[in-house]
């Protein structure tokens, strides 16, 4: 008893300071046209992959995705720079998207923690 008390209270301290900070995003996902090419990181770009664009956090950051709408989530690692358009905050691959729920929509409004 004692022993399941105690597993219990270490997953919450873990799962409670994995979370850096969280916020509302807008995000999109991006094109198939940009498979194979270099990202900002060096690795190349694939839209099955589970990976995302940011303008400022550090490349190599994990990142939880949560769909508000439908409560899907995905963690995603920055490994290039962007999205370019304006009001767009962060950019996922067409694999996040879809397990986000909005690919068909191309953009939402999604929470984001940044993970450590």
């Amino acid at each position: 008893m004692f022993t399941r008390l105690l597993a219990g209270l270490l997953l919450a301290v873990t799962s409670f300071t994995l979370a850096a900070s969280a916020e509302t995003v807008t995000c999109s996902y991006y094109s198939a046209k940009f498979d194979g090419r270099r990202t900002a990181s060096g690795q190349r770009f694939s839209s099955n992959a589970l990976t995302a664009a940011h303008r400022t956090l550090p490349l190599g950051t994990r990142v939880k995705l949560t769909n508000p709408k439908n409560h899907h989530s995905v963690i995603v690692k920055v490994n290039d720079r962007g999205p370019y358009i304006k009001g767009r905050d962060i950019s996922v691959t067409r694999r996040a998207a879809k397990q986000l729920g909005f690919l068909g929509k191309g953009v939402a409004q999604l929470d984001m923690e940044t993970l450590k």
